[in-house]
C-alpha cells in the first residue's frame, strides 16, 4: 500500500459516507487521482465495494506509547557532578513500538495508536516506523508536546546509575482519541494494548472495543489497572508475579498454577498464556490447558522477549492457530529474541519462527 492510499483509507474509515470530493480536497488532488486510489485499493482487497465497505481482519491495531531511548556509557566509573567521556546511544523503544515492529517483522499489517509530540524526536520515529512498515497516520500529533523520552545513564558495566523519564504525553492517548478511531479499532482482526495506557483509555478498550483485545500487563505496578476489565480481555500475558497479583494465588506448583489461571479464566479472559520464565508458558483457554516447555535458545538479552512472545501469540492468531501452537508461537518468537544483543532482533520472520516452534518438544 502506498502511503497516498493508506491516507485515503484512514479517512474512509474514519467516515465512511465521505465523498471522493471531500477526499479530494484533504489531499489536495483531483477527483480522478482519489478514484484511482480507490480503486487500487478495492483491487489489492481493502475495500470490499460500493459505498466504501471496509473487509475486516486485514491488519491488527497496536494501542501504546512510542519512546525515544537515549542512554550514556561511561568509559570508567561515574563522576558526579562533573561531565563524564564515554558513548551515547539512541534507539526507539517503548513496550507498544516494540511489539508492532516484531509484529511488522512476521509480515503482520501493523497500524498503530499512539501519541506523539512536535519535536525532531517525532520525526524520526514517523521515519523508522515508515521504514518498517508501521502506520502511523491515525496517531495523535500533540501541538507543542514533547514525545516520549528516556534517558539514562550507566557505568563502563552497563548497570543504569540513574535514568529521566518523561512520558506524560502518553496521557494524550484518551477515551476521547480511541473513540475518535473507533472504526479503525473495530474493523481490525485484533487490537493490542499495554498497560503503560491510562486506566480510562485501558477500560475504554475493554467496553468499547468489538475486535479481540490482547493485553500485555507490563509490569506489576501496572497490571493492577487490568483488574476491573479482566472480562473485556480476549488474550492476557502475565508472567507468574503479575498473575499472582491479579489472582491473589502464589504460584509455587502446578496445583497453585492452575489454581490462578483458572481465576483469571472466571473473571472473564477470554485466554491466558502464562509465561513461567525457565519453566515455560502455561496456555489455557476454556478446558483446555498445555504447559509449552521452553524453546532452546542462546540467552544474550532478555529485554524484548516479551514483546517478541505477545507478537508471536498476534501472529498466531491472524494464522487462526489453535492454542497449543499459539503458545508455541509465543515460546518461540520470544526465544528468537533473547538471542540478540539488541530489544528487537531483526532475524525474526516467519521462518525463522516456524523452524523454531518445531523445536519445541
Amino acid at each position: 500500500m502506498t502511503q497516498r492510499e493508506r491516507q485515503i483509507l484512514a479517512w474512509i474509515q474514519e467516515d465512511p459516507m465521505i465523498s471522493q470530493e471531500a477526499l479530494a480536497r484533504r489531499a489536495g488532488i483531483t477527483r480522478s487521482c482519489v478514484a484511482a486510489h480507490i480503486s487500487n485499493l478495492t483491487k489489492k482487497g481493502y475495500i470490499a465495494g460500493k459505498g466504501y465497505v471496509l473487509r475486516n481482519g486485514t491488519y491488527a491495531v497496536v494501542v501504546g506509547g512510542i519512546n525515544i531511548d537515549i542512554g550514556g556509557k561511561a568509559y570508567g566509573p561515574l563522576v558526579e557532578r562533573d561531565s563524564n567521556p564515554g558513548q551515547v546511544h539512541m534507539s526507539l523503544g517503548g513496550v507498544g513500538r516494540n511489539i508492532a515492529h516484531n509484529m511488522s517483522l512476521l509480515g503482520l499489517e501493523v497500524r498503530m495508536l499512539t501519541a506523539l509530540g512536535d519535536d525532531f524526536h517525532a520525526q524520526k520515529i514517523k521515519s523508522s516506523c515508515g521504514d518498517l512498515g508501521i502506520d502511523l497516520s491515525y496517531a495523535l500529533h500533540v501541538p507543542n508536546g514533547t514525545t516520549s523520552t528516556y534517558v539514562y545513564l550507566s557505568g563502563p558495566d552497563g548497570d543504569m546509575a540513574l535514568a529521566v523519564s518523561d512520558m506524560q504525553i502518553c496521557e494524550q492517548i484518551t477515551p476521547a482519541y480511541l473513540a475518535s478511531r473507533l472504526n479503525l479499532l473495530n474493523n481490525a482482526k485484533l487490537v493490542v494494548a499495554d498497560a503503560n495506557l491510562p486506566s480510562q483509555s485501558l477500560h475504554y478498550l475493554a467496553q468499547s472495543c468489538t475486535a479481540p483485545l490482547f493485553v500485555d500487563p507490563v509490569s506489576t505496578h501496572k497490571a493492577e489497572k487490568l483488574r476491573p476489565i479482566l472480562s473485556g480481555i480476549h488474550t492476557l500475558k502475565p508472567n507468574r508475579l503479575e498473575a499472582e497479583l491479579l489472582t491473589g494465588v502464589r504460584i509455587t506448583d502446578r496445583v497453585t498454577l492452575e489454581k490462578a489461571t483458572k481465576c483469571l479464566l472466571d473473571s472473564g479472559v477470554g485466554r491466558v498464556f502464562l509465561s513461567m520464565g525457565s519453566d515455560g508458558v502455561y496456555a489455557a483457554e476454556g478446558e483446555t490447558r498445555h504447559l509449552v516447555p521452553c524453546c532452546p535458545a542462546q540467552m544474550r538479552n532478555a529485554t524484548g522477549a516479551g514483546d517478541a512472545f505477545m507478537a508471536g501469540l498476534a501472529w498466531a492468531w491472524m494464522e487462526d492457530l489453535p492454542l497449543l501452537e499459539t503458545a508455541q508461537a509465543g515460546a518461540a518468537a520470544g526465544a528468537i529474541a533473547i538471542e540478540s544483543e539488541e530489544t528487537i532482533n531483526s532475524n525474526l520472520n516467519v521462518t525463522a519462527l516456524r523452524e523454531r516452534m518445531g523445536q519445541i518438544l
